[in-house]
């Protein structure tokens, strides 16, 4: 890999890049070893030179917001993780809420509060990027991204660029186009409605409430471990199953919330994988459902 040659154009360009930097400082896990090289272009223009280097040069490109649902492995990433939590800025035109990919969550809800605009307060409280976000069309509390999203632009590993309308998206459960494809999302505008401001800022308010008493945000984890499984709650067979606080090194199932998988303070990605097979096997054997990981896992394979 031509890594010098990559780190030389961030150098000339004035592209912020770190070497050999650990990803536990960049995932909400507070796992994973290092990456090659890690990049947070502040531009599209930028993202796009990083991206034609990396494809002259054969050099691995993974793409990340916040590190909000990522299990990193802890021998670390080939070549280059570029994260795009710098290009993040937020405007408001009538009703639609026009944000760059890398905007927090949290950020684009604020917006609408702003705005009075009603729709997006499901996602105040999901601690990643917008395009994270619509990237597995996240959702919580009866809502989703599927639902507010009008479209979005995207570039490509190879260079080309477009836009999206949201009925090409195929949007579905924790997922879209965009898995499994090299589209990297750059901009989105969200559809929201007019609404009473008072009204918006309690149901956020109520939200964060359940959040706090329901799931344990106290510990770094990756949200909920698994995807829901059609016809059950995968907390709810986890719990049922006798495994709430079961522990593989420093990695446990949340007493708070069977759902979640959290980092007891010296977790590494071998714990929660290791954990992730032990409830998935145990669930299996005992109601015969095998609980799909809704968690990203990345890196070299040897952890």
């Amino acid at each position: 890999m031509e890594l010098n040659t990559l780190t030389e154009l961030c150098k000339k360009n004035n592209i912020p890049y770190k070497p050999f930097e650990p990803m536990r400082l960049h995932t909400s896990f507070k796992i994973g070893g290092a990456a090659d090289i890690f990049i947070t272009p502040e531009t599209k223009e930028q993202l796009v030179s990083v991206l034609s280097c990396c494809k002259e040069y054969g050099i691995p490109v993974f793409i990340i917001g916040n590190g909000s649902n990522l299990l990193v492995s802890d021998s670390g990433i080939d070549g280059a993780v570029i994260s795009l939590s710098k290009m993040n800025t937020v405007s408001v035109n009538g009703c639609e809420i026009t944000c760059l990919a890398g905007a927090a969550l949290s950020a684009v809800c604020r917006a609408a509060l702003s705005s009075s605009l009603t729709g997006a307060e499901f996602a105040y409280g999901i601690p990643g990027t917008a395009g994270g976000a619509l990237y597995m069309n996240a959702g919580a509390y009866g809502g989703e991204m599927a639902g507010i999203i009008k479209d979005a632009d995207y570039v490509t590993k190879n260079g080309s660029s477009g836009t999206l309308s949201a009925n090409d998206m195929r949007l579905g459960y924790r997922t879209s186009v965009f898995k499994n494809s090299d589209m990297i999302i750059t901009r989105l505008t969200l559809t929201l409605k007019k609404g009473d401001k008072a009204e918006i800022e309690e149901k956020m308010k109520e939200l964060t409430r359940k959040r706090r008493e329901k799931q344990p945000l106290e510990y770094p984890s990756a949200g909920s471990t698994f995807k829901r499984p059609e016809g059950y709650f995968a907390g709810t067979l986890i719990e049922k199953n006798g495994l709430k606080g079961a522990a593989v090194g420093g990695a446990a199932v949340s007493e708070k919330h069977a759902g979640f998988i959290i980092n007891t303070g010296s977790a590494t990605c071998g714990d929660v994988k290791a954990l992730i097979k032990q409830v998935q096997q145990t669930v299996l054997n005992g109601d015969g459902v095998l609980l799909e990981p809704e968690v990203i896992q990345i890196g070299r394979s040897d952890s």
